[in-house]
């Protein structure tokens, strides 16, 4: 446990001199957003998810067979929205890839658009969202979410995707001593599923309690302080800047 502990403690209060620096506590920050775009989207948009294209593939599955409430439609879109969103990331973060934090920097501000932008069509249109504001909401939040995971990606902090828990918790307890594995890094890896599900409750309690645009108001504001943060560490150049396998 104490172990655990400190694996939790160095996740979220990082050395600064150490190999990613500053990047695991926004990694979680940027967790929790996944969970409030996704409670939005999957309680407001009709069963879709923005940010966990896994649950959309199954989504389309059970659509095919028939399914009541869930929409093929929607699941494309949502797709092709994530899939565009992550070659504009990916594009963004390789014309910096020298730099950690330019490459946080650019694609938190791409992100913020996207996310403002839903945020504004939510205000606008009031809801309930149907027919095109439904589908113009699902196409901003995949483009963000698609730069949100292209970014991550480049940033490769180990065990802090954003978005994917499944592997995340497999890891925790296959590489366990109690499996006979290296280690499970159990700290990191329980945060950061946890930020996820911090993000998910807040976003679905706050909808279920009548506000149905603030879970997207709270991601513009999350997505706001990283970007003010990532904005300060592109002008670091300490070593955590570098990629890490030119670390």
């Amino acid at each position: 446990m104490a172990v655990v502990l400190r694996e939790a403690r160095d996740t979220l209060v990082p050395d600064m001199r150490g190999p990613h620096g500053p990047l695991p506590p926004l990694m979680l920050v940027l967790t929790v957003l996944t969970g409030l775009v996704d409670a939005f989207s999957y309680l407001l948009l009709g069963h879709v998810f923005v940010a966990n294209m896994t649950g959309n593939v199954v989504f389309m599955g059970f659509a095919f067979a028939g399914a009541a409430s869930f929409s093929t439609l929607a699941s494309v879109v949502a797709l092709a929205s994530f899939v565009a969103g992550a070659l504009a990331g990916g594009r963004a973060v390789h014309r910096v890839r020298a730099h950690r934090g330019r490459q946080l920097q650019h694609a938190a501000l791409i992100e913020t658009a996207f996310v403002a932008a839903a945020m504004t069509v939510a205000l606008i249109s009031g809801g309930p969202y149907t027919g095109g504001v439904r589908f113009a909401l699902i196409a901003l939040l995949g483009l963000g979410l698609g730069v949100q995971n292209a970014s991550v990606r480049a940033l490769a902090v180990p065990d802090l995707t954003t978005t994917v828990v499944t592997r995340t918790l497999t890891g925790a307890v296959a590489d366990s001593r109690l499996a006979k594995g290296p280690g499970s890094r159990a700290g990191r890896r329980v945060l950061s599923a946890a930020a996820l599900l911090v993000g998910a409750f807040i976003g679905a309690l706050v909808l279920l309690n009548g506000h149905p645009v603030l879970p997207l108001v709270l991601a513009v504001a999350v997505l706001a302080v990283v970007s003010a943060g990532a904005s300060v560490l592109a002008r670091s150049d300490a070593p955590w800047t570098r990629p890490p396998d030119e670390g």
